[in-house]
């Protein structure tokens, strides 16, 4: 479940209606000797933007996007039926991940159990799709085929759920409904009550950032939306696919986001540089942004220190990425060891009664 930075030349905000596919994602996360976290976490997002949080502390779901809160002029108990569903899943997810263990031959430790289920809609053509799929300490463990109704089991631990599940048509059959159809139709009342912020376009930020006169140079671009960018660089108008690496699209504290391509110039001469660009490319956006190579505009050493420094601080909003905290703290403490997918086999048709309301 492969579940689950950045910066000076322009700054513009603009609103676009282009078409586009959007997503309504929950990651659902159980967790045992995680310290300092608590043991279940629920988070929902739409178009990548967290829209609720609730874990076992609280024991409290609430909205994390001000217009979030119109849910309840057509659902005045939203709030109140989905916290009941966090404070219902604990006890299973605890349960799931002891049958994991199980399953594994393990006895204590940290690990982490997960399931991360949603939607998309094309908002043009009206297509939609959904999906559902389990995972244990960091890997896949069950995945739902919708096409052919059946569950996809990549580890030897999984085959007694992918039999389970796959003898359980009612179930199967309850999740499809949920994902194509319920699914669908909560994203699009996310996205109207949203429209003014989720429709909306946002230009970034963009500098030419080296650590040292001889280090890789790394073109950052933030504060742009909507997520569905690239960033590349380019040698005399031809994309470059060696000595080039793409950064990760990662989210900002505002909701806007940011990414970044890193060019090796160990190769490069001084005499050659002109002929490198940065070129940042926004859906729904015609004009790409470029950025030439040049010394002058980079910046360097301790300013770039502190670029980074307050970028990756401000890009920790804890929970958005809480699967992906959760696996890099099992990944360290396991150095490495490889564990599979969810095991919610043992509980499946409860954790439909979950989906369904959980919209």
């Amino acid at each position: 479940m492969e579940i689950l930075v950045f910066l000076t030349l322009l700054v513009v905000g603009l609103h676009s209606a282009a078409a586009v596919t959007h997503s309504l994602k929950y990651f659902y996360t159980g967790s045992s000797q995680v310290p300092n976290f608590p043991e279940y976490v629920s988070v929902g997002m739409v178009d990548e933007a967290q829209i609720s949080y609730c874990d076992s502390n609280t024991n409290r779901n609430e909205p994390k996007q001000d217009w979030m809160s119109r849910v309840t002029a057509d659902d005045p108990h939203y709030w109140e039926r989905n916290t009941q569903i966090c404070v219902g899943n604990q006890p299973s997810f605890k349960a799931n991940i002891e049958t994991a263990k199980q399953r594994f031959n393990q006895t204590g430790g940290v690990h982490i159990y997960q399931v991360m289920y949603g939607c998309e809609w094309d908002d043009e053509t009206g297509e939609v799709d959904g999906f559902i799929q389990f995972g244990y300490d960091g890997e896949d463990f069950i995945v739902l085929d919708l096409k052919t109704e059946t569950w996809i089991a990549p580890k030897q631990q999984a085959v007694i759920t992918k039999h389970k599940w796959d003898h359980n048509r009612g179930q199967t059959v309850q999740f499809k409904h949920y994902l194509t159809q319920e699914c669908p139709d909560w994203l699009k009342k996310y996205v109207n009550y949203g429209k003014s912020s989720l429709l909306r376009t946002e230009l970034p930020s963009v500098s030419l950032l080296q650590k040292t006169p001889s280090s890789p140079v790394s073109c950052h671009a933030t504060g742009f939306y909507p997520h569905r960018a690239d960033m590349f660089w380019r040698k005399d108008g031809e994309e470059l696919h060696e000595d080039m690496e793409r950064g990760e699209i990662l989210p900002n504290h505002d909701g806007s986001f940011q990414t970044s391509a890193v060019l090796d110039l160990s190769s490069v001469t001084p005499e050659d540089w002109r002929r490198y660009e940065c070129v940042f490319q926004l859906s729904g956006v015609k004009d790409d942004i470029i950025t030439k190579l040049d010394k002058a505009v980079i910046r360097t050493n301790e300013e770039t220190d502190m670029t980074i420094i307050i970028a990756v601080a401000v890009v920790v909003v804890a929970l958005i990425v809480i699967a992906v905290v959760g696996f890099m703290v099992y990944k360290k403490k396991k150095d490495g060891e490889a564990k599979a997918l969810n095991n919610s086999s043992d509980s499946g048709s409860e954790q439909s009664e979950r989906l369904n309301p959980q919209p």
